[in-house]
């Protein structure tokens, strides 16, 4: 029956990034608990991505938990249009104590890629309710902001994995990556082509977007906070309007409730996703100033037009409530303090390893990058095999864990990595 179920969804079932024809292998998981993902096969491995930075307090948490069943019992859902709810009413209200007083408009959404959407409709419209015709955004390369057409289009051109469509995407403006490092010197050459762009196209840029202090898929690369200082400085300067893709680092990741804060900048706009359930369900908001939202509002009869039919889900606003709540409790600034302090110890003693080009970490971050490529099919064989569940790309192995996991099981994803950077048949030459 097992073997007859991944026959079955290697068939039938897409995964992310995948082939339908040739799938990369599955592990069928029947239950998930702390840290643990137990597999059919009753194995149980430590799980070292959050799934996809998303678990922040492990699974099947039982404050969290609860919450949801509770909220089940009274109403699972309802349409947005027209009608307001006690979750989404707790939790804006939750949001607007950890976000800038600045940040006062919160429009909720189904996914991190929709809330990039509303954002640079926020942008686009802003501009339009101003009677100024501004199209285009400017971003930074190595950027990735989600798998929607408008999201995409601000993906990087030439390195992203939405090369395939950039013939029929709308051009933007891409400054050259950062290239010094969070903790490095600062020197002003790393702004230059971002100014260069900014200062010659300032008439036509309707929003500047980018990760803060670390970019993601595009490589993992963990940026200088002065960029994002001067960033924001050269926005207030021109009057274009910044928009902040937290999806990923944001709820603490970085070892601030959100990576902005590192440079204490604060953004026109805040698209926030992924760990704002703690991984419980599908939820994201987009967040703007009250200038930005009556601009939008006030040109009669335009308003903003984006309505998702699960917009302010009641379920997900529950349970997002409830996580910002521990949250504020400030458990997880020692949770996160100590999983870097454990990383930093650890994973440097491997830098001078001959299969290793970099090692960077920060927060419950923690990013190992190879000279060659991995064979992923490979690897996750032996990292599950082990006892782990690590998911690597290209060339990087990277470790977002769940907050709560102990030193013993960081000691076991370590451990595997080790065993694996000295495994040639796991590496493409």
């Amino acid at each position: 029956m097992k073997q007859n179920n991944l026959q079955f969804n290697s068939k039938h079932i897409w995964h992310p990034y995948d082939s339908i024809s040739k799938p990369l292998p599955c592990y069928m998981i029947q239950s998930a608990c702390g840290v643990y993902l137990k597999l059919d096969s009753g194995l149980k491995i430590i799980d070292g991505m959050s799934s996809w930075w998303s678990a922040i307090h492990g699974y099947n948490h039982p404050i969290l938990k609860k919450h949801l069943v509770q909220q089940v019992n009274n109403i699972t859902h309802v349409m947005f249009g027209g009608i307001i709810h006690k979750p989404a009413l707790l939790l804006c209200k939750e949001l607007l104590k950890i976000l800038p007083k600045k940040l006062k408009c919160i429009f909720l959404c189904d996914s991190g890629s929709v809330a990039i959407e509303v954002a640079m409709k926020m942008a686009l419209q802003y501009w339009n309710n101003n009677k100024k015709t501004r199209r285009i955004f400017l971003t930074i390369r190595n950027g990735y902001h989600g798998d929607t057409f408008s999201a995409i289009s601000v993906c990087d051109p030439k390195n992203s994995m939405h090369k395939l469509y950039k013939t029929i995407l709308p051009k933007h403006f891409f400054a050259k990556k950062p290239k010094i490092f969070f903790k490095e010197k600062w020197n002003n050459y790393d702004i230059h082509s971002f100014l260069d762009l900014i200062v010659n196209n300032q008439s036509t840029i309707a929003g500047v977007i980018l990760e803060p202090i670390l970019q993601g898929i595009g490589g993992m690369q963990f940026y200088h906070v002065e960029y994002l200082k001067q960033v924001r400085l050269l926005c207030n300067m021109y009057d274009i309007p910044l928009i902040i893709d937290e999806i990923a680092t944001g709820f603490g990741r970085t070892g601030k409730m959100f990576a902005y804060e590192h440079a204490n900048i604060i953004p026109d706009i805040l698209c926030i996703g992924k760990a704002l359930t703690g991984g419980m369900m599908t939820l994201a908001a987009t967040i703007t100033t009250k200038k930005i939202a009556h601009q939008i509002s006030n040109n009669y009869p335009y308003k903003f037009m984006h309505g998702p039919t699960f917009m302010g889900n009641p379920l997900a606003c529950s349970v997002a409530q409830k996580n910002i709540s521990l949250l504020r409790k400030n458990i997880w600034k020692k949770q996160v303090k100590r999983i870097e302090k454990y990383f930093q110890n650890k994973l440097f003693l491997l830098l001078n390893h001959p299969r290793i080009c970099a090692i960077r970490v920060i927060g419950a971050i923690a990013v190992i990058e190879c000279y060659h490529n991995i064979n992923l099919k490979l690897m996750q064989k032996f990292f599950v095999n082990y006892g782990v569940w690590i998911r690597p790309f290209k060339q990087i192995i990277y470790l977002t864990p769940p907050y709560i996991i102990k030193t013993i099981h960081l000691k076991k994803l370590i451990q595997s990595i080790k065993l694996a950077i000295n495994d040639n048949s796991l590496f493409i030459f």
